[in-house]
């Protein structure tokens, strides 16, 4: 992976949660190729393994440098398991200085069978009144507490040192909603004016807050959703490619350049309670 340009983050601690997964950890390898010390975190302590030994090694094969990232397992919805983390980030890496708050994600149990109703009767009409209750709540947990519990957490010591970035993670969904994922939309939302309460709750401390909204991009998690068995698009990709103006998905790394603009004091720092859409017009295009 490349980063697109330079800042300098050298001792600044940064903790991405979700950071094992596909889009925070390009995000996480900008941030550490730009000098700052990265936690990861995520659930698979494999993954983590995994994950950071291949940043540490593309590092040094782009750009023949050592850099500091280090995986750190917890759950994001735990708010002891997330202090007892911190504790030890800090011990190894220091206070944080950089939140990206990426740890989210959908479920099936969530998400209705159907589009929309049609004039006729169909035989799934009824898949929005039948979706699980418990779904619901464990998608709008992972994805809205997953961010205010980290923020809480990681962020305290942000207020003594009067500055600091906070950047999280929401979705186009929170811009324009999408058929079928109903729950992840409203979560999705709630991170949307998360973001900009507290960018306005910061105020003056120098403590900034603002969020990246994903387009749509072919990750692990969401494969079988945009790729049939034969590699071709699903219809519902082609539907997604059709109302992206570029006319494809977004790359990992594109959304690395976002981050560190928002992660630099030098670059944004009056740039407070933005969302920003990395989404190839995805969310600026009506469809006609």
């Amino acid at each position: 992976m490349k980063i697109p340009f330079k800042v300098d983050l050298t001792g600044k601690t940064a903790i991405v949660t979700g950071g094992s997964g596909t889009l925070c950890s390009a995000m996480a390898y900008g941030l550490a190729v730009s000098g700052a010390k990265v936690a990861i975190i995520g659930r698979n302590k494999d993954k983590l393994n995994n994950v950071t030994d291949e940043l540490i090694n593309n590092a040094k094969t782009e750009y023949s440098k050592d850099i500091v990232v280090k995986g750190y397992s917890c759950n994001v919805i735990d708010k002891e398991e997330l202090n007892k983390s911190y504790e030890i980030i800090k011990s190894e890496l220091g206070s944080c200085d950089i939140l990206i708050n990426g740890a989210g994600g959908n479920q099936p149990g969530a998400i209705t069978s159907i589009e929309m109703l049609k004039k006729e009767k169909g035989e799934n009409d009824y898949s929005f009144w039948n979706l699980d209750e418990d779904n619901i709540r464990d998608v709008m947990d992972l994805n809205y507490m997953g961010t205010l519990l980290p923020i809480q957490v990681f962020t305290k010591d942000m207020v003594e040192k009067r500055s600091g970035s906070i950047i999280n993670i929401a979705s186009v969904t929170s811009i324009l909603p999408l058929t079928k994922v109903m729950a992840y939309g409203n979560a999705k939302s709630a991170i949307l004016n998360l973001t900009q309460w507290l960018a306005v709750h910061f105020g003056e401390s120098g403590i900034r807050c603002n969020a990246i909204a994903p387009g749509f991009y072919a990750a692990e998690q969401n494969h079988a959703l945009l790729f049939n068995e034969d590699g071709t698009y699903t219809d519902r990709a082609r539907k997604i490619v059709a109302g992206t103006p570029m006319g494809r998905f977004g790359n990992p790394e594109e959304l690395i350049g976002a981050a560190l603009f928002l992660a630099s004091d030098d670059a944004a720092g009056f740039v407070n309670g933005i969302v920003l859409p990395v989404d190839g017009g995805y969310s600026a295009y009506s469809g006609v």
